[in-house]
């Protein structure tokens, strides 16, 4: 994946290429990926900008967000959407499995503020970019037909990430819920909202 030069971003990149079925694959910009945004310089906010990102989606914890605010706070683009409830520890939410099956209201709005974002490149963050930003990049690629090595093979370019572990979580979406669109729709989110996602990534 192409990594994205965001001057004091560790974990940057593009989900460009990432194989889609029928030899189709994500388009360059439409989905983009990071670490928390609150060390980022002037020439790190001129560069996200100069990405023409047409929505932020910032997944931390809203007393997250206020103890290391965002640059993009107040902007237009900028969207803070908690993926776990707001009194839950952290380190509860390292496996994947657990937002999915504690927080599926949350990962549902999360998914609609990608879904329902204006036409344009989209970003999602949280603090390091790699346990809730890549627990909603690996469903976003899974609603678009990419295959769980391709969405592995994504997850262990973060550091600290590994592969065997993103396996494991769509394994889990599999055999409890049917797969990442079935645990989706029963988590509220519309046909619409997952066609248009699809459509997002390339589809």
């Amino acid at each position: 994946m192409p990594t994205l030069a965001l001057p004091d971003c560790r974990n940057a990149r593009d989900l460009a290429g990432t194989p889609l079925p029928g030899g189709r694959a994500v388009e360059p910009g439409a989905l983009l990926r990071s670490d928390n945004h609150d060390r980022l310089t002037p020439e790190g906010v001129a560069a996200v900008r100069a990405l023409g990102v047409a929505r932020i989606v910032d997944l931390r914890h809203r007393w997250e967000a206020e103890a290391f605010p965002s640059p993009f706070r107040g902007d237009p683009v900028y969207r803070n959407v908690p993926m776990e409830g707001e009194d839950t520890d952290l380190a509860a939410v390292d496996d994947g499995r657990v937002l999915l099956d504690r927080f599926p209201a949350e990962t549902a709005a999360a998914f609609g503020a990608v879904a329902k974002a204006p036409p344009g490149p989209v970003l999602v963050h949280c603090h390091a970019g790699r346990d809730r930003t890549g627990t909603l990049i690996a469903l976003l690629l899974a609603v678009a037909g990419a295959d769980a090595a391709a969405i592995a093979d994504d997850y262990a370019l973060t550091p600290g990430a590994e592969r065997g572990a993103m396996i494991g979580l769509l394994d889990h979406l599999d055999r409890r819920y049917g797969g990442a669109r079935a645990y989706l729709a029963g988590a509220g989110v519309s046909a619409a909202q997952l066609d248009a996602a699809v459509l997002r990534l390339g589809g």
